[in-house]
C-alpha cells in the first residue's frame, strides 16, 4: 500500500515538473523574477497593465474566431483554384504574412503550417522549405502593426507611440519582406498538381460577425481611439455570452512570461551595475539596433524588448532591432518553434535537415535584413 502510494506521489511529482518546464521561455522568467526579489522587493507599479490586459483581449478575440475557422474557409477556397506547386507554396506564404498582422504570428502558423502538411501528405510533394518560409513571412509580417505580436504590443503601449510614427518605422520592413519572399518564392521548384480540399463551412456567421466586430474594438484600443478598460469590459461580456470555454484555452504561460519579466527588470533596473552596464552598450541607435538583434538570438525577442526598453528611449532601433532579430536562431521568435514542432509531428525523421535548411534562410534572411535596416539607420 505504501509503494503504491509512494508510485502515486512521485507520478503526481512529475507530472507538476513538466509543466513548469515545458515552456523554457517562462521558466527563465520566472527564475529570473524570482531571484531579482532578493535585490529588490517587487512593486505593482512595474507591472504595465495596458500590455497585459490588451494582450489577454488579444487572445480571446483571435482564439474565438481561430475555433470559427476563417483562416481556414478563406485559404482552402483560394488553394483549391492552383495547378502547381509553386502556387500553392506563394498562397500559404503570403497567407502566413498578411494574416499575422492582425491574428499575431504564432496564430498565422498554427493555422496555415498544419494546412501545408496536409497538402504536403496528399501531393507526395516536400514542403519544407514552404513552411520555414511561412515562418519567416509570419514573423516578418507580423512586424508591420502593433497587435502583429507580443512585442510590437510591449513597446507600441511602452513609448506611448503613435500610428502614423509607428507604421512609417516599419515600412522598409514590409518593402524588404515581400520582396525577398517573392524572391525565395522564384527560386523554389515547381511541379503540376490538382487539389481537391475539402471546402469549410462556418456554422455560425452571426457569432464571426461579432467577434469580428469585438476584434476591431480591441484594435481600437491598441490604437488610443478607446480606453482599454472597455474594451477589456466588452471582450469579456463576449466571452461570457457566447463561449465561456475560452477562458480556459488561451495561453496565460505568455501572459505570466510578461508579468516575471516585467518584476524582473523592474527589480534590477536600478541596481548600479546594470545601469552602468546598460549606458555603456546602448549608447546611440546602433547600438540599440544592433544590441536588440543580439539578445533576442539568445533569450528570443519579446523578453529582449522589455529588456531593452528599460534603459533606452530610442524606440525606432529598438523596434527594428527586436523585430529583425526574430530571424536567426530557433529560438529568436518563439513562433519559429511552432513550425518546427508541428513538421517534426509529421516528421519525425527529418529533424535535423529541417534545422539545417531553417538555419540557412533564417541566418540569410538576418544578415539581409539587418544589412540594409542599419544603413537606412545611419543615413537618418
Amino acid at each position: 500500500m505504501r509503494g503504491s502510494v509512494f508510485v502515486q506521489n512521485k507520478k503526481k511529482i512529475n507530472v507538476n515538473l513538466s509543466f513548469i518546464i515545458k515552456d523554457r521561455v517562462f521558466t527563465i522568467s520566472l527564475l529570473l523574477a524570482i531571484a531579482s526579489c532578493f535585490i529588490h522587493p517587487p512593486k505593482l507599479e512595474y507591472l504595465n497593465i495596458h500590455v497585459l490586459v490588451s494582450l489577454f483581449n488579444l487572445m480571446l478575440a483571435i482564439k474565438a474566431l481561430d475555433e470559427l475557422r476563417l483562416l481556414d474557409k478563406i485559404a482552402i477556397s483560394i488553394l483549391n483554384r492552383c495547378n502547381n506547386s509553386k502556387s500553392v507554396s506563394a498562397i500559404l506564404i503570403f497567407l502566413c504574412f498578411f494574416s499575422s498582422m492582425f491574428v499575431t504570428n504564432d496564430v498565422a502558423l498554427l493555422t496555415f503550417v498544419p494546412l501545408t502538411l496536409v497538402i504536403s501528405r496528399k501531393t507526395g510533394i516536400p514542403m519544407i522549405e514552404t513552411i520555414i518560409l511561412q515562418t519567416i513571412a509570419a514573423n516578418i509580417g507580423s512586424s508591420l502593426t502593433p497587435m502583429g505580436n507580443p512585442q510590437n504590443l510591449f513597446i507600441y503601449s511602452f513609448y506611448g507611440l503613435k500610428p502614423m510614427a509607428f507604421f512609417i518605422t516599419v515600412f522598409l520592413v514590409a518593402v524588404l519582406g515581400i520582396s525577398s519572399l517573392y524572391f525565395s518564392i522564384y527560386m523554389l521548384h515547381k511541379r503540376e498538381l490538382k487539389l481537391e480540399l475539402a471546402s469549410i463551412r462556418i456554422k455560425d456567421r452571426n457569432r464571426a460577425a461579432i467577434w469580428g466586430i469585438v476584434l476591431a474594438i480591441i484594435v481600437a484600443s491598441i490604437f488610443g481611439l478607446i480606453s482599454y478598460q472597455i474594451a477589456f469590459i466588452i471582450t469579456l461580456m463576449t466571452v461570457l455570452l457566447f463561449n465561456i470555454k475560452l477562458l480556459i484555452k488561451i495561453d496565460y504561460m505568455l501572459l505570466l512570461t510578461f508579468i516575471c519579466f516585467f518584476i524582473f527588470i523592474g527589480n534590477i533596473a536600478d541596481t548600479n551595475v546594470v545601469q552602468t552596464l546598460a549606458s555603456e552598450s546602448l549608447k546611440d541607435s546602433s547600438s540599440v539596433f544592433f544590441s536588440s538583434i543580439l539578445v533576442s538570438q539568445f533569450i528570443s525577442n519579446v523578453p529582449a524588448s522589455i529588456l531593452l526598453a528599460e534603459f533606452t528611449t530610442d524606440w525606432k532601433s529598438l523596434l527594428l532591432g527586436v523585430n529583425i532579430g526574430g530571424l536567426g536562431t530557433m529560438i529568436a521568435s518563439m513562433a519559429s518553434v511552432i513550425s518546427y514542432k508541428l513538421f517534426i509531428m509529421a516528421n519525425p525523421n527529418e529533424g535535423k535537415k529541417y534545422l539545417l535548411t531553417f538555419s540557412i534562410y533564417n541566418f540569410s534572411y538576418l544578415a539581409f535584413f539587418t544589412f540594409i535596416q542599419y544603413f537606412i539607420l545611419k543615413l537618418i
